[in-house]
């Protein structure tokens, strides 16, 4: 049976902005353990409240908060036992967000890295990964409208997650990570071409490059186009340079938080989407350290295009 299209009242589409670093802004104690996920347990009304802002910015895409909800992390401060709750939760909150703001955008179903950000060289064996983002798709399709396998840093982390996403029947789109070289390349250091051979039949519907430099971004719109996709595009972040063995959790003096550039602002972040939109993006939104404001300049940008 053939996937229902997804249908926007404008293109290009905008996606919302980050959500982690976002909580940290408004004064929610993210821990590094769980990232965001955290804030579904403590502050899930700032949450919604985020979304909430990101649709009146004018995102036509919101993302839920299940990019921290995985076991690997949720071991960590031993609640894995609520992995099914607080993914089912996350999703209740974008829905929420979604019919208190009267507009009728939609939802994506976040599916993250399981074993690190950024991390190619943690990613582990797909058969392995598969059936973790098997049990997460499955939890996240019934309340949303496509799926989002976002930041995979090697194509074999996309295709593990693709392919899972893709048995749920929703449409699927895959986000990639790139190198902070600014070769284009994932940060695997596969190209572009070689991440879209590995989802060679598969029901993947749009490609995007996404948590890394906008310029990376700029780097890779031409080769998303030269796909042929509908959607394509991306979603950058505004941190400075992410060292290559970096972890959110981890001990070395590189690890952490990351800090943010000063030079990306929503007045020049929106001028980066621009070359996008020129190169034939179609789907453009703001990644970590990007917030409703930088939203709400790139819709105004959007909007004179329109």
């Amino acid at each position: 049976m053939p996937l229902k299209p997804i249908v926007f009242r404008n293109i290009p589409v905008l996606l919302d902005g980050g959500m982690g670093r976002e909580l940290r802004f408004r004064g929610v104690d993210v821990p590094s353990t769980i990232w965001s996920a955290g804030a579904l347990i403590t502050d899930p009304e700032v949450v919604r409240q985020i979304h909430i802002d990101y649709i009146e910015a004018g995102a036509d895409v919101i993302t839920t908060n299940t990019y921290g909800i995985i076991k690997n992390d949720l071991s960590n401060v031993g609640i894995t036992d609520r992995f099914a709750e607080l993914n089912t939760l996350a999703c209740k909150l974008a829905v929420e967000a979604r019919t208190r703001s009267g507009r009728n955008v939609l939802i994506a179903g976040s599916l993250p890295p399981l074993r690190g950000s950024f991390r190619p060289d943690l990613v582990g064996p797909s058969e392995e990964i598969e059936i973790l983002y098997q049990e997460q798709a499955n939890l996240l399709a019934p309340h949303v409208d496509l799926l989002l396998c976002e930041t995979m840093s090697s194509a074999a982390e996309g295709r593990a997650a693709a392919r899972a996403a893709g048995r749920t029947g929703k449409p699927v789109w895959v986000a990639w990570t790139l190198h902070e070289d600014r070769s284009g390349n994932l940060r695997s250091g596969e190209s572009i071409d070689d991440a879209l051979a590995a989802l060679e039949g598969l029901p993947v519907s749009g490609y995007l490059a996404n948590c890394c430099a906008p310029e990376s971004v700029t780097d890779a719109v031409l080769q998303l186009v030269a796909s042929g996709a509908r959607w394509i595009g991306g979603y950058a972040n505004t941190f400075t340079p992410i060292p290559q063995d970096w972890t959110l959790g981890g001990e070395k003096e590189t690890d952490g938080l990351l800090a943010l550039r000063s030079d990306l602002g929503p007045e020049r972040y929106a001028e980066h989407v621009a070359d996008w939109l020129a190169a034939g993006a179609t789907v453009v939104g703001g990644c970590c350290g990007t917030r409703p404001a930088h939203i709400a300049k790139m819709h105004d940008l959007i909007s004179k295009t329109l």
